[in-house]
């Protein structure tokens, strides 16, 4: 039989075809049956693939597949994250409608999937921009608006004056408009909002639910939520300011209500607006503030400004006058838009009252234990402490004057104990065009009404033409008209955040196909919650946050029973790869791809000389980093697939670091990879060379086959805990390669050793199968196998097989190895420490010599101590 060669273009076309004709990884609802639903984050249809998708991809395939022949009844879909503001910018910039390009994206990302050999079921495909997909989320919505969950409100978005448009975040550069070059504005328009802040205390006690996902990730959305206990104080005002005679803070430090010297206000605060209207220099700072963009993450760094109002708050317990002072490092949209200032214990306070020439009093000293001093002329003292210039308060710790003021406030009708949370409601209008439309009417007397169900989807125009400047259905008069009840009503313009689309798509899944519901529960219910879910770090506050909040609504819906999203979670790191440059002498850097240049390495792998093919001059290697457009380091997955096949692709992702780690791209390991598939190809077809093998007789076998056979069986325990328990798959590969080490220098000469190949060649098979499913599948084949090689059990390893006859032992004398001998398994202390020292070598290294102590490691070392 002549050796066939391994050719991995032909084989993975011929092996994706027959998993596409046989419906290989359809996923059929079987009550009987346990189920594993595994979920990798869906891409956005940027147009291709880069390796990160592919290391998360391959993650969730290799799980998956691991799972499958568990036994399990696994569901692995795939679908489109397609709303969004790039594919804005790319239609404009490539003179198209987003949706074409949208599409024609989702057609070639597709292609480039199946080239990879994941086994999704396709039939469950979702596309968020489709009206299939979002009639169901403004069907929600509805409901939402109905139980009373969303509302309207005015809030502050970014405004360019020029285009007259709303801009996102990303769109405002140094604070001026990415087209218009124009200084963008703070402006107030009506937004809609979901009232997440309804379930932060369930958000936050459920992350106790999720043992298996990463403490960091807990820990992330914990801080995000932000849960606090604190008092609600009010201040009365000396005079009113207007219509306002008192103001509200809420503060987590009632022990430091002492040390108050003044109160700060947002610029958009009533006492504000107030006070600016006859204080010229108020209302230029009040303007100031409302251009300037802050988000709540800058406040901590940026230079504190203010200004006094001129107006009076009273010190709720000992009727002191304070100065209101607006402050830019206020916010209206967090808690009242108003804070008592401590500038004795609180940093920023500090900064504020140091640079304004305000009082600073300090009211809590260190306990005799901290460490430290207390030097308010340098810095705030922020430890809690005990309590000093406090009035009867004196002398009590934290928790003490906690309980102590809050319960005098209460008493006088002057502060409430309140949990308060840093969660905000979420707002979820967006002004631009690529997104669902909120299915909102507008009635002619100001009333806003949803749209009816049966007037659902309200449908996104698709054949439009982008100018950048605003959204097509804003420009579009006619396509807001609409009726309700027979008045004339108005569409909302506005569209979805996309977080929307993507915090219950993994649901959808389960139901994909059904015209009626979002969800049907029967099947919703079987395949939810998500087992395994596999994404980046980077989702791991709002998207995973949101999609807990949406699960929770599902659930209060009556659409699911369970009360999370996401059972398991594995963030995947990034991949890095070599970055080159050249400078100018303005010290602009402009970035080559690694595919462009040669380089020289020294003895341990380290680039030392770096040139550009194209013209041979140097080039600076700017180390390993993430694989970015900005450094235009990408390596094209489709290049690596076509020269080296998609096996080996899948093998060196998971080989080279372990799944949460970064992993960095080096040709040189994708080369290694190759190279050890072709190893178990040409294993497997000198093996098949022998012919057909007789039934392996596990109980004649001879010492040597023995100890090959416990090596093949303590193979197949290590990567089933890798791949299962441990999600460690790096060494689950390793562990493959050192068993092929063994296979290879095998002999093949008698009935039994053909026997035992045939064994632990199946094994090998069967343990790379869920990483190089391609390869796995021909060679299974071609022993012989006619069942598909995705349906055979996961091998089992035989307890019996792991069972050492002897032991390998190494004896150091004075700490250096001497000797290796084989002793009995069960050999006792006593007969291991005798056979070491009758070592021919050991007795040379110890001749002359008195043994002070012999020191036995069981089954592993012995140290024999002589001088």
């Amino acid at each position: 039989m002549a050796e066939k060669q391994y050719n991995p273009k032909e084989i993975e076309q011929q092996v994706q075809q027959y998993w596409q004709d046989n419906a290989s990884f359809k996923a059929v609802e079987q009550p009987e049956k346990e189920k594993f639903y595994c979920l990798s984050m869906f891409p956005y249809p940027s147009g291709r693939l880069h390796m990160g998708h592919v290391r998360n991809y391959t993650i969730g395939d290799v799980i998956s597949r691991f799972q499958r022949m568990q036994g399990k009844n696994v569901l692995q879909p795939m679908g489109w994250d397609a709303f969004g503001l790039p594919a804005e910018n790319a239609a404009i910039n490539n003179n198209t409608a987003p949706a074409k390009w949208t599409y024609a994206n989702i057609d070639y990302m597709k292609s480039q999937l199946k080239s990879l050999g994941f086994g999704y079921d396709w039939d469950r495909e979702v596309t968020t921009c489709t009206p299939e997909y979002y009639r169901w989320e403004q069907w929600f919505f509805t409901r939402l608006y109905e139980k009373g969950l969303v509302y309207k409100k005015n809030s502050t978005v970014n405004w360019d004056p020029v285009d007259q448009t709303v801009l996102a975040n990303e769109q405002v550069i140094d604070g001026r408009g990415w087209r218009s070059g124009a200084l963008v504005e703070q402006k107030e328009i009506p937004q809609w909002f979901i009232k997440i802040t309804d379930y932060a205390e369930e958000l936050l006690a459920d992350l106790e639910q999720l043992e298996e996902w990463p403490d960091q990730v807990r820990a992330m959305q914990a801080n995000w939520i932000g849960r606090s206990e604190g008092v609600d104080i009010t201040f009365d005002l000396e005079a009113a300011a207007g219509d306002v005679n008192n103001l509200t803070v809420y503060t987590t430090r009632p022990d430091t209500l002492y040390g108050v010297t003044y109160v700060a206000v947002a610029a958009q605060h009533p006492i504000a607006e107030f006070a600016a209207a006859n204080n010229p220099d108020l209302a230029a700072f009040i303007d100031e503030c409302r251009n300037t963009k802050v988000a709540e993450a800058e406040l901590a760094t940026m230079e504190k400004k203010g200004c006094a109002t001129g107006v009076y708050a009273l010190h709720p317990l000992t009727g002191e006058k304070l100065p209101v002072w607006v402050a830019n490092f206020v916010l209206m949209d967090y808690g009242s838009g108003a804070v008592m200032s401590v500038p004795g214990h609180d940093q920023r306070d500090w900064e504020f009252a140091t640079k304004y020439q305000l009082p600073i009093q300090q009211v809590v000293a260190p306990t005799e234990s901290a460490q430290g001093s207390c030097d308010l002329s340098q810095a705030a003292y922020t430890e809690k402490g005990v309590l000093v210039n406090s009035a009867e308060f004196d002398g009590l710790s934290f928790a003490d004057a906690f309980d102590g003021i809050a319960n005098k406030l209460q008493s006088m009708g002057r502060g409430e104990r309140k949990v308060n949370y840093r969660l905000r409601d979420w707002g979820v209008s967006r002004q631009r065009y690529w997104g669902t439309p909120i299915p909102m009417l507008n009635l002619e007397n100001g009333e806003s009404v949803p749209v009816p169900a049966e007037d659902l989807p309200v449908a996104l125009p698709e054949d439009v033409e982008m100018n950048g400047v605003i959204s097509p259905i804003k420009a579009d008069p006619e396509w807001a008209k609409a009726q309700y009840q027979g008045q004339p009503a108005t569409r909302e313009t506005d569209t979805f955040d996309t977080f929307m689309e993507s915090s219950w798509y993994y649901a959808r899944y389960a139901c994909a196909q059904n015209p009626d519901a979002m969800l049907d529960p029967s099947q919703a219910n079987y395949w939810l919650p998500v087992d395994q879910y596999i994404g980046g770090i980077e989702h791991a506050i709002l998207h995973l946050l949101y999609s807990r909040f949406f699960h929770k609504l599902l659930r209060d819906e009556g659409l699911v029973d369970s009360d999370e999203p996401y059972k398991r979670l594995l963030c995947q790191g990034m991949v890095l790869a070599d970055s080159f440059y050249r400078e100018d002498a303005a010290g602009k850097k402009t970035w080559y791809s690694p595919d462009d240049v040669e380089t020289e390495k020294d003895s341990k792998g380290r680039i030392v000389k770096a040139w550009l093919k194209a013209d041979g001059k140097p080039v600076l290697h700017g180390g390993m980093t993430k694989m970015s457009k900005s450094k235009n380091n990408g390596i094209d997955p489709q290049q690596v697939i076509d020269q080296y096949g998609a096996d080996t692709v899948r093998l060196f992702t998971m080989f080279a670091a372990p799944p949460e780690q970064t992993l960095e791209w080096v040709d040189s390991g994708v080369e290694g990879a190759n190279r050890f598939l072709r190893r178990v190809w040409k294993l497997t077809q000198e093996h098949l060379q022998h012919g057909e093998p007789v039934p392996l007789n596990v109980a004649a076998l001879s010492k040597d086959q023995q100890a090959l056979r416990r090596e093949v069986h303590k193979t197949i325990q290590k990567v089933t805990d890798d791949l299962g328990r441990r999600q460690t798959f790096n060494t689950a590969v390793a562990a493959v390669m050192e068993l092929l080490n063994h296979l290879q220098k095998a002999p093949q000469e008698s009935e039994q050793d053909i026997a035992l190949m045939r064994e632990a060649v199946e094994s090998v098979l069967l343990l790379l199968n869920p990483i190089t499913p391609h390869l796995s599948h021909t060679l299974w084949h071609q022993l012989g196998h006619t069942e598909d090689v995705e349906t055979v059990a996961w091998p089992v390893a035989d307890g019996k097989a792991l069972i050492e006859d002897e032991k390998l032992i190494i004896v150091q004398v004075n700490g250096k190895v001497r000797a290796k001998m084989t002793v009995a398994a069960d050999a006792d202390k006593a007969t291991v420490e005798k056979q070491a020292l009758a070592q021919a070598n050991v007795q040379q290294f110890t001749e002359g010599k008195t043994v002070r102590k012999v020191i036995v490691v069981p089954g592993k070392l012995v140290n024999i101590v002589a001088n």
